[in-house]
């Protein structure tokens, strides 16, 4: 419970007699603050809170509806009376409708009973509600947010495990389809504390850095996965409370795992109870429909112009780093937000002030973001999804960039997914496809993504996408994979992709995890679990992983054995690795490679050991190097190249 602490000079006239006492939250500088954009701890005002007036306890209501002629709290404890319980409308024109209710109590569900703009009738859910009814249900509930952290360890240490330098391996998982009690009811859930219980020890298992959650906030469709929310102040109801939520962040950090977060501010649905035209007028959307509406999705855009919404979003991303201890945040729809013509034809939209096609406010909305998140959480991280060319998407605001901390490499996963789909006999002539991510991988701090977008609506799963018979189709994923892991960058993968899922992600059933009975299966998992910890064991891999000095190219002139070889470089020329591609079918003996510097070489991996499922034909226990020049210090490596396969030499 809050104290609100508030001289009486400060209150309104309190009326006992009344429903809803005239008091507020709220100081002028607050009210200034919020509609100039750049109040980012509104869910300190705003939203329903349990405080103590006069020596009674209730909850205080706050709402923005600036063309309301009259807001009203309704909910189980009035029988949903509109006349019985109306907020009282602040006088200084901010459009902000407020009152204390005494004697309410914590579990409460309630609305916003809104007459707006020409008279229209709305019933609303709280924007900043902390917990919602699980849909199709749509009231929010009266909650508080109290919770006592056990995860002290984490966040004093976190500043080395969320460093640009440290290794990044992301799980990408959707909490509601990872695993379900029963398998075929889409209605059948784990609660938060199940998922903890069987995800946390799964994700250290397989190494895994970091976890990335598919939108947590309340949304009301499953089938938009949670990229079209109404409560971007609550974690779904779907599987427990918010500190069911925040026990689940607790076990992830328990066991040395951060925790980052899908977050969408670049649209929300059309759903009554939800933003769209909350006070029946275009309050939190644009009101011109070609920046206003998003033809891909169906849904609404953000009037970033305006200062009380840029308020609200950017005080919705606070909110989780604060509240919720996350480590970071991926930023849905980046390119979205910043093309006025994203997805829209000529005349369908309207270029901006200086006739380009850049949505200007969206750009100041999100530098700021950045600033502000990294500014009170220096530990963190933000990540943004972002396709085209758009130059500095993480690169400092005070160099004009946009202050990401890192971007997804989209075409990276384009041109390696279109390289190894393709007959091994025919990537001689792709190998272009396949190098030229190295070409444009400095311009920004990347992260390599495999993500669901890649294993959805007919696209395949990742093992069909593998061309040859089933030991081919897992002897290339298990190279690319070892491609992945070596590449600079940060990486992601997919729940699933890890052992080879044979179906598309579907989120209405669960994993095939009936898959791991079967060797192929199980033993690729094994690879990328070792994949893992190689990655965090060996510093080569991550600590010049966006610095231009941390890569070299070793060879790249066999184009028609397609056979590539590179260097990773760490801070200490001992940890330096060897990575060497075979990406044909064919066995390659004695092949040489030649190399400054090292005159001895083992094999620490190879994607194609029996305990991978692989052929274990072709190794190198022992590798033979030749002085070849010494004055330059070069030498001739002399290995096995087992088919379709990568090997790691240190």
């Amino acid at each position: 419970m809050e104290n609100a602490g508030r001289r009486y000079e400060d209150l309104h006239f309190v009326d006992a007699e009344k429903n809803v006492w005239n008091y507020s939250l709220f100081n002028n500088e607050h009210i200034r603050n919020f509609q100039q954009g750049v109040h980012y701890r509104l869910y300190e005002l705003f939203g329903s809170r349990q405080v103590e007036v006069l020596n009674r306890t209730g909850y205080y209501f706050a709402v923005w509806a600036p063309n309301a002629t009259a807001v009203s709290v309704i909910g189980n404890f009035n029988n949903w009376d509109t006349r019985s319980h109306p907020l009282y409308v602040r006088l200084d024109n901010s459009g902000i409708w407020e009152g204390f209710i005494p004697g309410l109590q914590k579990g409460e569900l309630y609305k916003y009973h809104i007459i707006g703009y020409e008279g229209r009738i709305l019933d609303k859910g709280d924007p900043f509600a902390h917990f919602w009814e699980k849909r199709p249900a749509t009231a929010t509930i009266a909650w508080d947010l109290d919770y006592t952290w056990n995860d002290t360890h984490w966040m004093e240490s976190r500043r080395v495990h969320n460093a640009l330098h440290a290794p990044w391996s992301v799980y990408e998982a959707h909490l509601g389809s990872w695993m379900r009690p029963d398998k075929h009811d889409e209605e059948s859930y784990n609660s938060y504390e199940m998922i903890a219980e069987r995800m946390v020890p799964y994700v250290k298992e397989m190494g895994f850095t970091h976890v990335e959650l598919m939108p947590v906030m309340e949304h009301p469709f499953d089938g938009s996965w949670g990229y079209q929310a109404t409560g971007y102040f609550a974690p779904t109801s779907r599987f427990g409370n918010p500190q069911d939520f925040m026990k689940l962040v607790e076990a992830f950090h328990r066991e040395g795992i951060g925790v980052l977060l899908d977050w969408a501010p670049a649209h929300f649905p059309y759903d009554a109870h939800g933003l769209f035209m909350f006070d029946g007028a275009h309050t939190y959307e644009y009101a011109d429909m070609r920046k206003g509406f998003h033809p891909d999705w169906n849904s609404y855009v953000f009037n970033y112009k305006r200062g009380e919404v840029k308020s609200f979003l950017i005080s919705s991303a606070r909110f989780w780093f604060d509240k919720f201890h996350i480590d970071g945040m991926r930023v849905d729809a980046v390119s979205s937000m910043l093309k006025l013509n994203y997805s829209r034809e000529e005349g369908q939209w309207e270029p901006n002030e200086y006739g380009g096609d850049g949505n200007l406010e969206a750009m100041a909305f999100i530098k700021d973001l950045n600033e502000t998140i990294y500014r009170d959480f220096p530990h963190a991280q933000m990540i943004a999804e972002e396709a085209t060319d758009w130059p500095g998407i993480s690169r400092p605001t005070y160099t004009g960039g946009l202050g990401f901390g890192m971007k997804w490499m989209m075409g990276w996963m384009h041109d390696t997914l279109d390289f190894f789909k393709a007959d091994p006999w025919q990537r001689k002539f792709l190998q272009d496809k396949f190098t030229f991510s190295i070409m444009y991988f400095y311009d920004e701090n990347f992260m390599l993504p495999l993500s669901h977008d890649e294993v959805v609506h007919g696209k395949s799963p990742m093992l069909y996408k593998m061309p040859g018979d089933d030991w081919q189709k897992f002897a290339n994923l298990r190279c690319l994979y070892t491609y992945m892991f070596t590449h600079p960058g940060g990486k992601l993968m997919f729940m699933g992709d890890e052992f080879g899922a044979t179906s598309e992600w579907n989120y209405r059933s669960e994993l095939p995890w009936e898959l791991l009975v079967y060797e192929p299966h199980r033993l690729l998992k094994d690879l990328v679990r070792d994949l893992n910890f190689l990655l965090r064991g060996e510093p080569a891999l991550y600590e010049k992983q966006f610095d231009r000095e941390g890569f070299e190219w070793i060879d790249l002139d066999h184009r028609e054995e397609s056979v590539i070889v590179y260097k990773r470089k760490g801070l200490q020329p001992a940890d330096d690795l060897l990575v060497v591609l075979n990406l044909t079918p064919m066995v390659r003996y004695d092949w040489k490679i030649y190399v400054s510097g090292k005159s001895e070489w083992k094999e620490i991996l190879n994607s194609d050991d029996k305990k991978y499922w692989g052929s274990g034909d072709v190794y190198n226990p022992a590798i033979e190097t030749i002085l070849v020049d010494k004055k330059d210090d070069k030498y001739q490596i002399n290995v096995h190249l087992p088919p379709l396969a990568a090997i790691i030499l240190k």
